[in-house]
Order: C-alpha cells, then structure tokens, then sequence
C-alpha cells in the first residue's frame, strides 16, 4: 500500500507532501490499520476551521502504478484522533 499526505493550511498557509510505501516498513500491518481507519474520519465535523491544517490523503495498491484505483481521503485538523497523528507524522516525517 502507498499513502500519500497533502497537508495545506495552516497560520502560514504552507504546504508539505509525504508518501510511504507500507511494504518497506517493520510496522506495515499497524500503518494499514491506521489507513483503513480513515474511511468514517473523512472531513469528520465539517469545514476546515480558519488556521488549521487540511490532510489529503490517497490511498493506492503498491501495483498500481496509476491513481485510478486510488482511494482518496480529506481529515481536518480537529477530527485528527491518536492514530491518525500517528499515521501523519510518520509520512510526514
């Protein structure tokens, strides 16, 4: 599974970009668990607030090698639970 993290936003308004490839890591059966939690969180409460992050995520199999199987999802900062920071930083980082 590749994820790839959007993050816009922000007091600054900056972007930044992230991708994993879950096959090259030790924890991949927790990053995938991480992102089959997404489904329910997807904008969560609603509208972005005014200086929070927006995260776009897309979700595809490592094989494809285009997005049109891709599953795309959009969390705002303050629907972000435990696991779902987890999984951010880690593709962020």
């Amino acid at each position: 599974m590749i994820v790839t993290v959007t993050r816009s936003g922000g007091f600054a308004g900056l972007t930044k970009h992230g991708e994993l490839d879950t096959r090259d890591q030790p924890d991949a059966d927790r990053l995938e668990d991480a992102v089959r939690a997404l489904g329910g969180k997807d904008l969560g409460s609603g509208r972005p607030q005014p200086d929070r992050y927006v995260y776009r995520l897309v979700v595809r199999d490592a094989q494809d090698t285009e997005d049109t199987d891709a599953t795309q999802h959009t969390v705002a900062e303050q629907d972000v639970d435990a696991t779902t920071a987890w999984l951010l930083d880690r593709i962020l980082s």
